[in-house]
């Protein structure tokens, strides 16, 4: 099975569904986590959703699913990109050893001070940050609030993982068309959802998205579009650690080279390192080393 998202459209009703499966990518998170099994799988949870979510978005950027608190879980976070590269990170709270139980609930492992946030970051235009509750033990239910309460827009997610697998299903209720009427559309959403409500987390991870729709929602007209291929891709470079050089200014940067020959910048989410050293000052100030270039 290859990373993919699909997405399928209703004929006869204003409703859209789209479907992710994850194994490579979610892999390759968990090996950059090592981290207990718990939090692994709530990254396949975070992983899935936010593709899901990234594949609605209507222009060029990225989406971010994130959870911080001062429960055990300090902080996780899921990144998706128009183009379907993903990425994820989780981190636990410093008091957390090998021997701590860790609760199977999104709430109790963020806290009850857990800020769950949906971010919108536009290649072009202003970035857009909406608080999602932590109002519900799992994370799809918690989305599934944000919709129904902050955008009012008909949305329900199914997720499931283990430790090969994630995969996510979403479907979403469409502004109103000519396709079908209010009471029509109404009908269709609300059998829609009890059939895909019968769907089962091995069904989620192992069948192909053609057989998976069929199965569920054969009542109803269904096209399903082309698949999209989805990625594990980190967004760190040489030259964004850079600028994060450059943005802490000359004198802090020569202090930290005074103490110490390199300065090392690892990147949390992909393990890839960058050193920096009295060499690379032209590179990180060049207005103030004209003559090094």
């Amino acid at each position: 099975m290859s990373d993919q998202q699909c997405r399928f459209l209703f004929d006869n009703a204003d409703i859209r569904g789209e479907f992710v499966q994850l194994e490579q990518s979610y892999q390759q998170v968990i090996s950059n986590n090592d981290l207990p099994t718990v939090i692994q799988q709530l990254l396949g949870d975070f992983l899935s959703a936010v593709s899901l979510l990234a594949a609605t978005l209507k222009f060029d950027g990225i989406l971010t699913l994130q959870a911080r608190g001062s429960g055990p879980l300090s902080m996780i976070m899921a990144e998706c990109t128009h183009q379907q590269q993903v990425r994820a990170i989780a981190r636990l709270n410093e008091e957390v050893d090998e021997t701590t139980p860790l609760p199977n609930d999104l709430q109790a492992l963020v806290g009850n001070d857990g800020i769950l946030a949906l971010i919108i970051d536009p290649d072009k235009g202003e970035r857009y940050q909406g608080i999602v509750p932590l109002d519900a033990p799992n994370l799809a239910a918690c989305l599934e609030h944000y919709f129904s309460q902050s955008e009012q827009i008909g949305t329900r997610i199914w997720l499931a993982r283990n430790q090969q697998r994630c995969a996510g299903l979403l479907l979403q209720a469409l502004p109103k068309s000519n396709v079908a009427t209010e009471e029509e559309n109404l009908d269709h959403w609300q059998t829609a959802v009890h059939l895909v409500s019968t769907v089962k987390a091995e069904e989620l991870l192992e069948l192909a998205p053609q057989t998976l729709v069929h199965r569920l929602l054969n009542e109803f007209p269904i096209r399903l579009l082309a698949a999209t291929p989805v990625a594990f891709q980190c967004s760190c470079s040489r030259e964004r650690s850079a600028q994060a050089l450059s943005a802490l200014g000359e004198t802090e940067v020569m202090t930290m080279l005074a103490e110490s020959p390199t300065i090392i910048i690892d990147c949390q989410f992909c393990h890839q390192r960058y050193q920096f050293d009295m060499d690379d000052l032209s590179e990180l100030f060049p207005d103030n080393h004209p003559t090094l270039h």
